[in-house]
């Protein structure tokens, strides 16, 4: 009985440092980065029991082209910048994860930062 148990604690100890290591993994080695822009269509708060922050970006004039991300809960910033500049076009850096997990965010992309940027489709400046 006591080798059961040693085999047991053993068999216990591998996966739980598995785990351990496979998050680890997962949250800190980024699969990508980089950047998009287009105007900030959608940015909010969802969930059943654990809420995480979703949003998304049109980059086509038509809408065709929907970039969705998450921001996790403790940038608060960027969220805030996010709020405020809903409906304008934005550039936002993000990082690509491999997975993601339930508590993070539904997409595998998190933004990283985020500032307000001049639309490319309409002219700014006058009659040009």
């Amino acid at each position: 009985m006591a080798k059961f148990k040693k085999i047991l604690f053993y068999v216990i100890l591998f996966f739980t440092l598995g785990f351990i290591a496979y998050a680890a993994f997962v949250y800190y080695v980024p699969y990508s980065e980089g950047t998009r822009s287009g105007e900030l269509i959608k940015i909010s708060k969802k969930g059943y029991l654990v809420k995480t922050w979703e949003g998304e970006i049109s980059q086509g004039i038509s809408g065709a082209q929907i970039f969705r991300f998450s921001v996790e809960s403790n940038k608060t910033s960027i969220i805030n910048k996010l709020q405020e500049y809903q409906g304008y076009h934005v550039k936002v850096q993000y990082m690509e994860r491999y997975r993601s997990f339930f508590w993070l965010g539904d997409t595998t992309y998190f933004i990283t930062s985020v500032e307000k940027e001049q639309s490319s489709h309409f002219n700014q400046k006058g009659n040009e």
